[in-house]
């Protein structure tokens, strides 16, 4: 681990210039195994959960592909998106708006761990590869416990990111496997341009220790949906 990660400042302007990678609902992030599958599996299990969800919070939204992806699934009324980027969320809207124009919008520019969240406001929330520029378990608790607040009884909060393993002979398989993944898109350069950015910027949770969290913070229920190598979607029920 490097002696410093990035400041919230540093990743906001790396995503600022990076928004076209973000902005395809079929592939989703490249550097993301699976990010296709995961996106569908999360948007049909909110609809097998709450099929009459109509208030999505959506945490590090991005370009907006999940609340894309659950506008196909969802009768959603209003969407809060939350993001560093003030380009992402612009795109974001922008995309939501031209697909949903019924829908109403509120992007709010901003660190979810200081993004005062209204209380049982929302039926889903979702955290698509952002919750691992997350850095002490206080701020894992912390964020974890203002979206349980947020969410109605019966909402769910769906998350798909990078995770961490145990032991350290496990996380080096999967590090390894990821790398080959990452080489075969686009060559070595590419893997260790990735790596190097997940080195400055993340600081992954193995998926039990974050289904552990969520049932302590007072979720009813949690599931893993997929897992494939160093990448996980799953979720948990207030």
């Amino acid at each position: 681990m490097p002696a410093r990660k990035s400041t919230p400042q540093e990743i906001r302007r790396r995503f600022d210039a990076d928004v076209e990678r973000f902005s395809n609902l079929e592939t989703g992030q490249s550097a993301t195994i699976d990010a296709p599958l995961s996106l569908e599996l999360i948007a049909r299990a909110v609809r097998g959960v709450r099929p009459q969800a109509s208030a999505l919070l959506d945490i590090g939204c991005g370009a907006g592909n999940y609340t894309l992806k659950l506008l196909q699934h969802l009768p959603l009324r209003s969407v809060t998106l939350v993001d560093l980027s003030r380009n992402m969320l612009d795109r974001a809207a922008e995309r939501i708006q031209a697909a949903a124009p019924a829908v109403a919008v509120t992007a709010i520019q901003g660190d979810i761990r200081e993004t005062a969240l209204p209380g049982a406001a929302f039926d889903v929330a979702v955290a698509g590869a952002t919750l691992h520029h997350l850095r002490g378990e206080q701020e894992w608790q912390g964020v974890f416990a203002a979206v349980h607040r947020a969410l109605v009884p019966g909402g769910s909060f769906w998350i798909s990111d990078i995770v961490s393993h145990q032991p350290a002979a496990v996380q080096d398989v999967m590090w390894r496997r990821y790398g080959d993944y990452l080489e075969s898109l686009a060559g070595p350069a590419y893997r260790d341009r990735v790596f190097a950015y997940i080195e400055a910027e993340d600081t992954p949770r193995p998926l039990f220790w974050q289904l552990d969290l969520l049932a302590r913070t007072g979720f009813r229920e949690v599931e893993v949906l997929h897992k494939n190598s160093c990448f996980a979607a799953f979720g948990a029920i207030k």
